[in-house]
Order: C-alpha cells, then sequence, then structure tokens
C-alpha cells in the first residue's frame, strides 16, 4: 500500500494532464510556456523553501553527495561508451547518452520522496538537487555539443548553469540557512504556498506533453533506453548504495537521481542544441509512463527489505 500511494497519485496527476490535452482544453504547445513559468517560478520557491527549513548539521552529507555525483558520472561514461558501439549516427548519439543518464531528478524524485519520508525529511535532497541539477546541465551540454562536431566552452557552460532558477534558489536557500535568516511570517507563508503548486503542476504538464503517435519510429533505441534507464541502472546504483549502508532518507534521494525517468528538460535543450528532438521527446514520453511501474517495483522490493 505504501509503494501504490507512493505512485498513484503522480500517475493521476500525469493522466489529469493528458485528458485535459486530449478534450482540448490545453494544447500541446501551450505546455512548454506554462512548464517555463513553473521551472522560474513554483520550483525555485519549492527548493528554496526545502532547504530554509532544514537543520544544516543533517542537511549536508557529504557520504551522500558523494556516491551521488560519481554514480552520475559513472552512468554518463557507460552510456558514451555503450552508444558509441551501437548507434552510428551523431544526431541520435547525445540524444541518447542523454536519456540514459539524465534524470528527471526534480519533478520525479521530490514527490516520491515526500511520499515515503515526509515533507519535513527533505532537506539533505534539496541540497542534493543543487550538486546533481548542475552535474546533470553540464554532462549533457557535453554530450549534446561533441556529437554535433562542436566544442563545448566551458564558460557560457557555467554561466548557463549559474543562471538555472534552481541553482540561484538553492544558493539563497543554502544562504538564509548558514546566515539563519528568518523570513516574516507572511513572506515565508507565500513562498511555501508558492513551492506547493509545483509538483501538481509539472506532474500535469507532464502528462499533457504525452503524445504517443511516433513512437513506432524509434521502437528498437526507445526499448533499450527505457530498460537501461528504469531497470538496469537502478539496480546497479540502489544496489550499491544498500550495500554501501545508505538508508532512509538517504536512500529515497537516490532512487530519486537513478530510478526517475528521463528529464522533460532535456527534450528542450535538444531542441537548442541541435539533435534528433523528435527521439528525445519521445525518450521522455516512454521512460515517464514506464516509471509509474518501474517505480513501483523498487519501492516495494526496497520497503520489502527494510532498506527505508
Amino acid at each position: 500500500m505504501l509503494s501504490v500511494n507512493a505512485v498513484l497519485p503522480m500517475f493521476l496527476m500525469m493522466a489529469t494532464g493528458y485528458l485535459t490535452r486530449a478534450l482540448g482544453v490545453l494544447d500541446r504547445e501551450d505546455t512548454p510556456k506554462i512548464n517555463r513559468i513553473a521551472f522560474r517560478v513554483f520550483l525555485p520557491c519549492l527548493l528554496f523553501y526545502n532547504i530554509y527549513c532544514s537543520d544544516l548539521s543533517s542537511a549536508v552529507r557529504p557520504r551522500l553527495i558523494a556516491f551521488a555525483v560519481v554514480g552520475v558520472l559513472a552512468v554518463f561514461a557507460c552510456a558514451v561508451l555503450a552508444v558509441l558501439q551501437l548507434e552510428p549516427e551523431n544526431d541520435r548519439r547525445g540524444v541518447l547518452i542523454q536519456g540514459i543518464f539524465r534524470s528527471n531528478f526534480v519533478i520525479m524524485g521530490l514527490p516520491i520522496a515526500e511520499a515515503l519520508v515526509g515533507g519535513e525529511k527533505l532537506g539533505p535532497i534539496a541540497i542534493l538537487i543543487a550538486i546533481v541539477v548542475p552535474l546533470f546541465n553540464f554532462l549533457a551540454v557535453v554530450a549534446l555539443e561533441v556529437f554535433r562536431g562542436g566544442r563545448p566552452k566551458l564558460g557560457e557552460v557555467v554561466v548557463q548553469i549559474l543562471k538555472n532558477p534552481l541553482i540561484v534558489s538553492s544558493v539563497i536557500g543554502i544562504a538564509f540557512l548558514l546566515l539563519r535568516i528568518r523570513l516574516p511570517h507572511a513572506i515565508e507563508q507565500a513562498v511555501s504556498g508558492l513551492g506547493s503548486v509545483a509538483t501538481p503542476l509539472q506532474l500535469f504538464l507532464l502528462g499533457a506533453f504525452f503524445r504517443f503517435d511516433g513512437l513506432r519510429r524509434y521502437r528498437r533505441m526507445l526499448t533499450a533506453v527505457t530498460l537501461v534507464k528504469l531497470v538496469v541502472t537502478p539496480a546497479v546504483m540502489l544496489s550499491a548504495a544498500a550495500l554501501l549502508g545508505f538508508r532512509g532518507v538517504e536512500f529515497v534521494a537516490l532512487i530519486g537521481i537513478f530510478a526517475s525517468p528521463t528529464a522533460v528538460n532535456s527534450f528542450t535543450m535538444v531542441q537548442q542544441m541541435g539533435g534528433d528532438s523528435e527521439l528525445a521527446g519521445d525518450i521522455v514520453v516512454t521512460t515517464s509512463a514506464f516509471c509509474m511501474l518501474s517505480f513501483f517495483g523498487w519501492i516495494l522490493l526496497f520497503k520489502t527489505l527494510a532498506i527505508f
């Protein structure tokens, strides 16, 4: 029941978004505009508030951060080696690599964590987001730029990361936490309210973004990416985490990183930087659809093993 209650609300929010678009209430073309608002306003408020309300001594966990960073780099390296061997087209190589290693940590990881451990314990996850999201962005730029024949410019990549609203809000939250700055009650409630909009809105928009009509063309690649993303990667990384003694909120944070579907922003980045954008969108759709089943399986397995 815990596994059902963690996954079913997410599925219902996504299904509501899909039905809303199918009934013509919302156009698929409108979702990027609304998503941009969520990305620049609601999600930053959510991350700031989670960090702001955290206990600094328990929120910063160096061992967890080290495992997450090394794990993401290892998955990225394995994805590069596999794709170079299996895919000859450069415009698809960067897309496939990004589809395998880049997770929808914020949109999928946070609601799963909140359902499993409670919103008051999300401080370590919010800190982790401030580190892992820039790493995802940096590696994605490198992969897409290299396979379109360019050379990534470190300065431009760093500026792009520093301008990311999620990073800015996380840094501000950490500053408030370190300096023990407290907001007036009215502002604190407003930030909390805005942040509470983020998760349901993002899941709703993810459902509205779904389109299944182009999935046959890339069936082989989509099957491979989905299996690696939702089965192989979490099996290896979460088993390693369990053996290394990660438990509770730390393990739940790693579920968000290594078992989540491909990030929605990966599709936008491919559109902007070049590459097979149709394949990128189909990877997001396919992994997001099947993650409901895989999330349920992983949560059920590791909860039964008393890992969290």
